[in-house]
């Protein structure tokens, strides 16, 4: 299984983001999808995540209204669309799966078996 988060970069503040999670040698549908971002001397924590179903979904407060996570199963990928950057966005983000069929949305980062590389996001005027 391999991830590749793509579509960070720098924006200014009130801007918005697409971010891309595209799999290979394995198909995204049906599995949990986690976003998980990670901010210098700070702990990962969950941004957005969806179950096996996309039935469920979570968002981390700061981000609700704001941040939106899908998945596009005939490009196999999972995006997670980021309106009205705000400075404290700034974060490398990550993306996550695990192989085990899940109704339940996962947020804790154990609970994933997957991670792809980070993508740096910096909101900064």
């Amino acid at each position: 299984v391999q991830l590749q988060a793509s579509g960070g970069g720098l924006v200014q503040p009130g801007e918005n983001l697409r971010l891309a999670c595209a799999a290979s040698r394995f198909t995204l549908d049906s599995y949990p999808i986690g976003w998980f971002r990670q901010a210098p001397g700070k702990e990962r924590e969950a941004v957005s995540c969806t179950n096996s179903n996309d039935d469920s979904t979570y968002y981390e407060d700061s981000v609700k209204g704001r941040f939106t996570i899908s998945r596009d199963n005939a490009k196999n990928t999972v995006f997670l669309q980021m309106n009205s950057l705000k400075p404290e966005d700034t974060a490398v983000y990550f993306c996550a799966t695990t192989t085990y069929y899940s109704t339940y949305v996962l947020t804790n980062p154990d609970n994933y078996d997957y991670w792809g590389r980070g993508t740096l996001v910096t909101v900064s005027s």
